[in-house]
């Protein structure tokens, strides 16, 4: 079976700990079976891995979240990556196309489109294996797997199936509706739709060429940034008339938002923080290496980290996004996750900006350069070398290193490695990276 994951998000919900670059489903609050911090990517990996091991995993996601799907899952799932945000239906369409085209997967065979990020038990993607038997059963074109509603949410688009059955063609659907109205979807046997989507790969190839004007993959990536935006439900799901839908009454949360992150968190506390015995119902993140203590606080949230503070209700943090698109403005991400390991940003002047990166055993930074800047690299633990303009320097803890602007430059880890990076320059921004060549 394969399995294509849409990674997406634009880290305001759950800020500060998420951003552009580190979205939700990358931040490590849950736990494994051994007791390890997990994130939902890590999670849903697991999960789907453990009920077919057999399953390929294709993760459809725009630039800024490759280096932390490269972190977290190493080599282990495919990337098929955007070239620019485009909605639901481009993103399916350029993987399935890259399926097809680029790893020769066979017209035939079942592909499942599943959000990253919800939070569910093992019998969830149980019931998505089911969806591969139903799709070859060929009754059908498009087969959703739809969520027992649990209470008459405002939140959710709603499937309306045409019988109660576990297996139901679908009537209709209907967009967020207010309480009353979906009280009356209930009655009908309706369900939420969770972006669960199974076909055969030809059906949705043959759509996107039927929809789009195109050759193959590579025709498509190239013009993807001419594609309308538009989402799966409105340009194939709510057009198709073979349609059928799976109920799922298992596990399942939304968990976009910090109230609903609380709940399902692994640890009440995760960092330096402490509560005192007149708290209730609160819940603490704290990555900055200060401590947080918190004093006769009710049904609360608090997160810490180098890109804000947040202290906030539960019931409020549903509404906390055009606050932080205020705050967040033009601001860069203090804290991102990169295939090699990670950088936080410790302090910014103008002039200078001072990070401390975290490089893993047996990887290495790109080898690149910068224009505008001058760095310096200062080794505080582990041991590795660094290549300037092709020569090696073999570095130890209490090294330094700098590099003039201009010089190509790179570090490699022959251990797991921390060090401190001293950007001079007038400008110092991200864009202003060169990459080049080397043979590691």
């Amino acid at each position: 079976m394969n399995i294509i994951l849409l990674s997406g998000g634009s880290g305001k919900r759950l800020w500060p700990l998420s951003n552009d670059i580190r979205s939700k489903q990358f931040i490590q609050l849950f736990k494994d079976h051994e007791g390890n911090y997990e994130s939902m990517v890590q999670r849903v990996y697991r999960q789907i891995t453990t009920v077919d091991k057999d399953a390929t995993l294709t993760v459809a996601t725009s630039k800024t979240q490759v280096s932390s799907i490269r972190n977290q899952l190493g080599n282990a799932a495919d990337i098929c990556i955007e070239p620019c945000r485009r909605d639901t239906f481009p993103a399916i369409a350029l993987a399935a196309t890259y399926l097809l085209y680029e790893k020769k997967a066979g017209r035939d065979e079942c592909v499942v489109v599943c959000p990253v990020d919800p939070y569910v038990d093992d019998t969830y993607y149980e019931a998505v294996a089911k969806l591969e038997d139903l799709v070859k059963e060929g009754k059908s074109n498009l087969t959703l797997m739809g969520i027992e509603p649990t209470y008459p949410s405002e939140k959710y688009g709603y499937i309306i199936p045409k019988s109660k059955d576990l297996v139901s063609e679908v009537s209709e659907f209907k967009e967020k509706p207010d309480t009353e109205t979906a009280k009356g979807y209930l009655s009908r046997g309706a369900l939420w739709n969770a972006g669960v989507f199974a076909f055969k790969l030809g059906y949705l190839v043959d759509k996107a060429h039927e929809l789009i004007d195109f050759t193959d993959y590579r025709d498509l990536y190239e013009k993807y940034d001419t594609l309308n935006k538009i989402s799966f439900d409105y340009a194939v799901v709510e057009k198709e008339e073979s349609i059928r839908v799976m109920r799922y009454a298992g596990e399942w949360k939304d968990v976009g938002t910090w109230n609903m992150m609380a709940e399902v968190m692994a640890d009440d506390i995760k960092g330096n923080a402490v509560t005192d015995e007149c708290c209730e119902n609160v819940q603490i993140v704290n990555e900055l290496d200060i401590p947080i203590i918190a004093l006769g606080c009710k049904d609360m949230v608090i997160a810490a980290s180098g890109d804000g503070i947040l202290v906030t209700d539960k019931e409020r943090s549903g509404y906390m996004k055009p606050l932080v698109e205020k705050v967040t403005d033009n601001m860069e991400a203090r804290y991102a996750e990169k295939s090699w390991g990670t950088y936080r940003v410790i302090d910014a002047q103008p002039g200078s900006m001072t990070i401390k990166a975290f490089v893993k055993k047996g990887n290495h930074m790109s080898y690149h350069s910068h224009t505008l800047r001058d760095e310096v690299w200062t080794i505080l633990a582990g041991r590795g070398y660094v290549i300037v303009d092709g020569i090696r320097q073999d570095v130890k803890e209490g090294d330094t290193v700098t590099m003039a602007a201009g010089c190509m430059h790179t570090i490699v880890a022959e251990t797991d490695m921390s060090l401190l990076e001293v950007q001079l320059g007038v400008e110092l921004s991200t864009e202003d990276k060169r990459y080049g060549d080397f043979e590691f």
